[in-house]
């Protein structure tokens, strides 16, 4: 940082270039990190009991678990390896099963009439019962987190899906039909471009719930996992074990949407002006219509 000198003879900070950092998102980021922090630090000595630990010693129970010093049957990175899968299985079952649906209801009244009220129930049902009922089903066993991730995210995306289809302008539509399009190249060639925002919006919030379904089905209706884990560090009474693997799942959450999510969006939406001029904060937010809840 070039610091110039002022007219007293003093240092004067270059201002705009202070601005620009207290500016940037990644500083808030930062910063909002930092106080979550110290105000863990500061709130749980008052707080009425002793089972809740302190940031150190969940970042000392973290830092155990990375480098392979647990007393859990599997570490850290098989735990979340074996959940990875589950939860990839899942999403690709609820993306295969949601996207034909969404397009039938967005392309058709008479389906949305039909499925409207199914996908609204689906949708209000708690991740919980997903997996109680899958655990009834199926057992201690994969298919009971898979199954559980694909009902809690199959809503969203038929949801997300269809308002996509309504969206797409109507005037291409009319244009399509006029020309005698087969319906096939229109799905291809004008609505999926169009499903885009929505498809991402979709893949996010069906993400963040299916995270949570396979939470709740491996704490229920498996013996492996890193929701299995949460639960074996409950049993063990060990507070900082739920906690530093709670921080685990939200870390991995991130990677995700920083990582992967964000980089694919900027990457589909690159010809949009505001990502061009910020590629590594692009993020494509759901659209005002997309059902996110």
């Amino acid at each position: 940082m070039t610091v110039q000198a002022g007219h007293a003879g003093r240092p004067v900070l270059p201002l705009p270039r202070v601005r620009q950092v207290l500016s940037h998102p990644r500083f808030a980021r930062v910063l909002s990190l930092v106080l979550a922090l110290v105000a863990w630090q500061l709130v749980v000595p008052v707080l009425p009991t002793e089972l809740v630990p302190m940031p150190l010693e969940v970042g000392r129970f973290m830092l155990s678990e990375l480098v392979g010093d647990t007393l859990t049957p599997q570490t850290v990175y098989a735990s979340f390896g074996l959940s990875f899968l589950r939860l990839a299985a899942g999403l690709a079952l609820a993306f295969a099963i949601g996207i034909p649906i969404g397009l039938l209801m967005g392309m058709s009244k008479r389906a949305e009439w039909f499925l409207h009220d199914f996908v609204v129930v689906g949708l209000a049902m708690p991740s919980l019962v997903w997996a109680l009922i899958a655990a009834m089903w199926f057992g201690f066993s994969s298919t009971a987190p898979i199954v559980t991730v694909t009902l809690a995210a199959v809503t969203f995306v038929i949801l997300n899906i269809s308002e996509g289809v309504r969206n797409v302008p109507k005037d291409l539509l009319d244009m399509a039909q006029a020309y005698g399009v087969p319906r096939s190249r229109v799905v291809r060639q004008l609505i999926f471009p169009s499903l885009m925002p929505f498809f991402f919006a979709a893949l996010r919030y069906g993400l963040a719930n299916a995270w949570k379904g396979l939470v709740l089905a491996e704490v229920y209706a498996s013996t492996a996992g890193a929701g299995w884990v949460i639960k074996f560090w409950y049993d063990a009474h060990r507070a900082q074990g739920i906690v530093g693997y709670a921080l685990f799942f939200i870390v991995v959450a991130l990677l995700i949407e920083r990582g992967v999510f964000g980089r694919l969006s900027a990457y589909v939406f690159r010809w949009r002006p505001a990502i061009q001029s910020a590629p590594s904060e692009s993020s494509v937010g759901p659209p005002s219509k997309v059902q996110g809840a």
